[in-house]
């Protein structure tokens, strides 16, 4: 269990993905250019790719642990997290029944 106070130390925010592609000599990784209602797109990179090419991502909004420490995979550098379900053929990306602001937050 955990409590309240630290549910909110998440940070889960409403994204629009600009852009994406594969990483080069990654068998799972795709690099996302994400807006996130900051002066400059987030780089978030995401293991998915078994799944999603990586045009599938792009316009969609998605769920984003924004205030994630940032991690170097492959020599990138990820600043967030895509959220998504464990579904029974792949992962059912998160995201918001309508159309929200990029950078909105989740409660």
């Amino acid at each position: 269990m955990v409590s309240i106070d630290d549910f909110h130390k998440l940070e889960l925010k409403v994204g629009t993905v600009l852009s994406a592609e594969e990483i080069e000599g990654s068998e799972k990784l795709i690099k996302l250019q994400i807006d996130l209602g900051e002066e400059n797109p987030r780089q978030v990179l995401t293991g998915m790719k078994k799944w999603y090419t990586p045009e599938e991502f792009v316009g969609k909004q998605l769920v984003i642990i924004a205030n994630l420490e940032p991690r170097t995979m492959m020599g990138f550098e990820s600043q967030g997290m895509v959220l998504a379900a464990e579904g029974e053929d792949k992962p059912i990306l998160l995201q918001p029944s309508q159309q929200a602001e990029p950078g909105s937050n989740i409660k």
